[in-house]
């Protein structure tokens, strides 16, 4: 059992924080920082909580390794908000948006899109199994598109993109909710990012949304005020009260990250786990079967199957008592997924990949 009598949360959001930043939390709850009050109290007007706001953007921005030329925000909404605020903002009369259909996630994307404006899927499974992702060469982009989106990865099926899958054409957007700075990455490829906190960045209830600046002059007028990017670049996501602690929790993991090495230490981290646990899935004959191509696997999301459904339920029944949780499939597709988000330690994946070779022992 780990530290603190906690278990090992492979949950796929809300997910796993740094204990470090928990215990900060902790020792911060009734008098953060000599102000005498819980963050949760301050005025979001307030010289305490603008440092803690100004510090996450701060933190954003050396991350993605980009300037003032983008714009950090933050907004409330989850990434299904932004299915929608995306087209709005970009996709106006006349013109058209690349999106590539990869999953789940990305399908609720282009429903969205597709209630606002012109769509072109520039890929799709035509098998509808999500298996598996474009090579680039099957990408058919529109001429003049608008903005071309993708998923980076699909928490459902267990598939990830690690580098943009185009190296120049419209203007990229991507959803990251899923795996933002879990690996190298350079946000100056992208005209804007978003990503629900509750996975990688924090607890649910912000979503961080990173946005260039040339890409936002491109916005419609006469939207809305509160679903144009614009009101909340224009305000440094004050213009109405934001979700002030969830920022705060998302700026200790920022900081977190930061001394941690970086997108290059997270890199290190979660190639580790997902080493370690493909390796034992590899090795186990087929009794851990991955759900997807080999070339194409999450390290975010590890999905596979065992040899009959009442296998998975008696290695799931097992695995709770020992302090595993946050295994099962989602609903949609059944079997067994281990979401393997920064949080979560090497440790924890050595415990599992142990509790798996002994499951297998005595059902194999």
């Amino acid at each position: 059992m780990p530290p603190h009598q906690r278990v090992w949360n492979f949950n796929p959001g809300p997910a796993a924080l740094p204990l470090e930043v928990l215990e900060r939390i902790n020792a911060d709850w009734f008098n953060h920082r000599g102000s005498g009050m819980n963050v949760m109290e301050m005025s979001h007007r307030g010289k305490d909580y603008e440092a803690i706001h100004n510090q996450a953007v701060a933190r954003v921005r050396q991350l993605l390794g980009v300037g003032e030329e983008y714009h950090v925000l933050f907004i409330q909404g989850g990434a299904s908000l932004q299915f929608a605020m995306v087209p709005l903002n970009f996709l106006s009369e006349g013109r058209t948006a690349d999106y590539l259909l990869q999953g789940d996630w990305s399908k609720k994307a282009i429903k969205e899109a597709k209630a606002i404006g012109k769509v072109n899927l520039a890929w799709e499974d035509p098998e509808g199994t999500y298996n598996h992702l474009p090579r680039r060469g099957d990408i058919k982009l529109t001429s003049g598109a608008a903005y071309f989106h993708y998923t980076s990865n699909e928490t459902i099926r267990g598939t990830e993109f690690f580098e943009p899958p185009l190296q120049e054409g419209p203007p990229i957007v991507c959803d990251m909710s899923s795996d933002i700075f879990s690996h190298r990455l350079d946000g100056r490829q992208y005209a804007l990012i978003y990503a629900g906190a509750q996975k990688n960045l924090g607890p649910s209830g912000v979503t961080l949304v990173v946005v260039a600046d040339s890409f936002l002059k491109q916005a419609r007028d006469g939207l809305p005020t509160m679903l144009s990017y614009r009101t909340y670049a224009g305000e440094n996501s004050l213009y109405n009260t934001p979700p002030t602690f969830g920022i705060y929790v998302m700026s200790l993991v920022l900081d977190w990250i930061a001394m941690n090495g970086g997108l290059e230490g997270m890199e290190k981290r979660n190639r580790a786990k997902a080493e370690l646990l493909y390796g034992a899935m590899d090795n186990s004959g087929d009794f851990y079967r991955g759900t997807v191509w080999k070339e194409y696997r999450s390290w975010m999301n590890v999905c596979f199957r065992m040899p009959s459904e009442g296998l998975e339920e008696e290695f799931l029944k097992e695995a709770k008592p020992k302090g595993f949780i946050g295994l099962k499939g989602h609903r949609s597709v059944g079997g067994i997924r281990v979401s393997l988000y920064n949080a979560v330690p090497v440790e924890a994946v050595g415990e599992l990949v142990a509790f798996m070779k002994e499951f297998q022992s005595r059902k194999g």
